[in-house]
């Protein structure tokens, strides 16, 4: 008998106690063949052992492996400690040993519950994905004693999957469980949460699960979420917009001042404006934006080929993945006599989608691996159908005629900004430099405003042509979730830097916004429970943040096109996969004066500093009048630097005694902004690096129990130390657990303000993103106090 393997299967099973097991062998002289077990149980001082409980386990689990096992000797003690506090002897009972027993004598289940929420045993949930049903109908077929032998390993199987060891069970009990190992924490949760229903009720669970025992809900529960016709027409929501007038304002606009700036440009470098000028300007303008309109399509394939690899396939390719989807793409190009788009994979695992071309006839849909990886059939379908509505609307052309009209914005703008002053007309040229900005600018947010309405446009055709919007709502989380997932996942150089180039450089064409994915994925991985994602939509529909930070945005926050896709559902008589209307009543219990009244202060205290040196403006014109031009600058400096201060206070609180939280519990709150810093403790580990593409960057990627957080890290010496950390410590940081401390702040995309990291091993970071406000308050202190009184005149 091979003590040390015995050791290792009794901590495996009991790692949930955090257990240092000992164990000795003496073969038994009156039965040869026979043994008796010496067991030590080390255990933390800080834990208490319910030993009736863990003798009675011992006495099933021993003789279940071990039948030659006739006798054991339980002792326990502290670690740290040589006496042992507690000892027993147990003399194995004959039937206990024969075996794992009849396949029919199951054991008792009913004491074991992965999950806390035990509402979940009985509540009425959608059926889980193929992996999760056949999981638990794969437990079901296991005999007692298999059952007996993976039961203990569960809980650790939930919180750490790496940390099982499979080496040490039954053939037919590995079999099932190792396949476990690698499943993603959603579907882990979902699997605690199933396996916990089939403990509590057998008969309930497999009625749920399995077709072949009944229909009730298998099939027609996920139909129930689904319309059974498809065509219907739906009223599109309030709140998405126009598409119509949103393209024809956004392009008017654009060609305008791509007209007026080339007109002004060739006006003053040529002395005048003339016909000529005037000719040339129009001329230059439409051949420019006609040839890039004709050939973007296949620059964009050229693009695509030289980043990401993208690969050409068929329909009857997609078909084999998905077959819901290559059907949705015929019978939408049969109804609307469209040329099939050219189909696009790109071997990748986070999962996207987007649409590009010029005319509908040269549109390309292209997809990525883990579209199919994370998303089921029907979902696949309406990302599908979302990305044809794009090439029906023209929307698509649209976007790539006016972000090229916004790239020759920007493009005059540098051409104007490096011409020489002293050229003909070069007086006017700094100005005519700062009109092209101005334009650049304006332009940028409406082709953002136009690259939002189009998206719910593309959310309404998809509900429409599928009749399915609630798999849609799960396709875009599930979207987010894939995102964050892989975001996690540990990889080589390489292949982060390509998954990072795919999600920037697609970021405006996909069907999601990854830089807003942690929200939305996060509450995904901890939810069994669709109707429990929607709580941290609260702060998508009713922050005043949220729409101030939707300006700078190429899609409506997730929360919104939840909401819209909801509203289909209600239109369509079927129940919403994600409750918005709870969300919504919940919006409306919220303190408005609390939202509203912190907002406007927010607005104000975030150009603080500028206020402030208005405020010394005028209280130094006095100063002025009397030429004490000293004492004016100084008055001026010193309000912005009290302002800045003040903005200090608001955004860096005291960190004394930060309550300790969860990444989820945090995301969940309504009232947070991107200014005024919450402060928060996280217990977890570092996974990553903030930007996966950059090997020199200082921020951090931070997981706990419950999801995903980045990590601001801010030198005290500025840009340099920040690189030299992300190049000397940074990358020594991942794969280490500990606790930071910081301030957390809520924008399209959450982050934690770093303080301090301390690891489990006593390394300990400390950052100081307050320090460089700190210093430039100090100084402008000073030099205000230097102007005012050594130099008042």
């Amino acid at each position: 008998m091979n003590e040390q393997e015995l050791a290792q299967w009794l901590e495996q099973a009991l790692a949930d106690l955090r257990l240092r097991v000992q164990v000795k062998a003496q073969p038994l002289q009156s039965s040869p063949g026979d043994y008796a077990l010496v067991i030590m149980i080390n255990h933390p001082a800080h834990v208490a052992l319910d030993h009736e409980r863990l003798t009675a386990w011992f006495q099933k689990a021993i003789p279940s492996r071990y039948p030659q096992v006739k006798r054991l000797a339980l002792y326990s003690r502290p670690i740290g400690q040589q006496q042992a506090n507690w000892k027993t002897q147990v003399r194995l009972a004959p039937e206990a040993a024969t075996g794992r027993g009849d396949p029919a004598d199951s054991p008792d289940l009913s004491r074991y519950c992965f999950v806390q929420d035990r509402q979940l045993l009985t509540a009425d949930l959608p059926q889980p994905s193929s992996v999760v049903r056949q999981a638990v109908l794969g437990f079901h077929n296991l005999t007692a004693g298999q059952k007996e032998e993976v039961l203990p390993l569960l809980p650790t199987l939930f919180r750490n999957p790496g940390a099982v060891s499979t080496a040490m069970l039954s053939v037919d009990a590995a079999l099932w469980l190792e396949p476990l190992k690698s499943l993603n924490p959603h579907e882990l949760r979902l699997l605690s949460v199933w396996l916990s229903r089939y403990c509590f009720n057998p008969s309930r669970a497999l009625a749920d699960l399995d077709p072949a025992t009944s229909n009730l809900r298998t099939g027609q529960t996920r139909r129930r979420y689904r319309a059974p016709q498809t065509g219907v027409s739906l009223v599109l929501a309030s709140f998405a917009g126009n598409l119509t007038l949103a393209a024809g304002v956004t392009l008017s606009l654009l060609f305008g001042m791509v007209f007026v700036l080339a007109l002004a440009v060739f006006g003053t470098l040529e002395g005048g404006f003339s016909f000529g000028s005037f000719l040339s300007a129009v001329l230059l303008t439409l051949a420019f934006n006609a040839l890039i309109f004709f050939l973007s399509p296949w620059l964009m394939d050229w693009i695509q080929h030289s980043l990401y690899s993208t690969q050409w396939v068929s329909l009857a390719e997609i078909g084999r993945r998905s077959p819901e989807s290559a059907e949705v793409i015929a019978r939408v190009c049969r109804q609307y006599k469209l040329k099939q788009p050219k189909l696009g994979l790109i071997r990748d695992q986070n999962p996207t989608a987007f649409t590009y071309g010029s005319l509908p006839d040269t549109a390309r849909i292209v997809v990525s691996e883990g579209l199919f990886t994370y998303l089921e059939d029907e979902e696949v379908a309406t990302v599908y159908a979302h990305e044809l509505g794009h090439v029906i609307h023209w929307d698509f052309a649209v976007m790539t005629l006016a972000s090229t009209l916004v790239q020759i914005l920007y493009l005059l703008y540098v051409y104007l900004r490096d011409t020489r002053r002293d050229r003909r007309g070069g007086k006017n040229i700094g100005s005519l430099a700062l009109v092209a900005y101005f334009f650049y600018v304006a332009g940028s947010y409406l082709v953002l405003y136009l690259s939002r309405v189009r998206e719910y446009f593309a959310d309404h055709f998809a509900a429409e042509i599928t009749g399915n919007p609630n798999a849609l709502s799960r396709a875009l989380v599930k979207i987010a979730f894939g995102i964050v997932q892989e975001g996690e996942r540990q990889q080589d150089e390489e292949t982060r830097q390509r998954s990072a180039r795919l999600l920037e450089g697609t970021r405006a064409l996909g069907i999601y916004d990854a830089k807003a994915a942690v929200m939305a994925g996060t509450a995904y991985r901890v939810a069994a429970d669709p109707s429990q994602v929607g709580r941290v939509f609260l702060w998508d529909l009713f922050n005043p943040w949220a729409g101030w930070m939707e300006l700078n945005s190429t899609h409506p926050l997730t929360g919104k096109r939840v909401r819209a896709l909801g509203t289909y559902a209600e239109q369509l008589d079927l129940p919403v996969e994600f409750d918005m209307a709870s969300v919504v009543a919940q919006g409306k219990q919220l303190n408005r004066q609390q939202l509203y009244g912190n907002f406007l202060l927010d607005v104000v205290l975030l150009n603080a500093e500028w206020l402030g040196a208005i405020l010394g403006m005028v209280l130094g014109i006095p100063a002025l009048q009397a030429g004490s031009y000293g004492m004016f600058a100084g008055l001026v400096l010193a309000g912005a630097s009290l302002g800045l201060l003040l903005k200090m206070t608001v955004m860096y609180p005291s960190l004394e005694n930060p309550p300790a939280l969860t990444v989820l519990k945090a995301m969940s709150n309504p009232y947070a902004s991107p200014l005024r810093g919450l402060p928060m403790q996280l217990e977890g580990r570092v996974i990553g690096r903030g930007d996966a593409g950059y090997r020199f960057g200082s921020d951090l990627k931070f997981q706990d129990e419950t999801g995903m957080i980045f990590l601001r890290y801010v030198s005290r010496f500025g840009p340099l130390g920040n690189f030299l950390f992300g190049a000397s410590r940074a990358g020594r940081l991942v794969g280490q657990e500990g606790t930071v401390v910081g301030w957390f702040r809520r924008g399209i995309a959450p982050y934690l303000d770093l303080s301090r990291f301390q690891s489990r091993y006593g390394e300990v970071v400390t950052s100081h993103p307050a320090f460089g406000q700190a210093v430039q308050v100090a100084l402008g202190l000073m030099a205000a106090l230097l102007l005012m009184t050594v130099f008042p005149f």
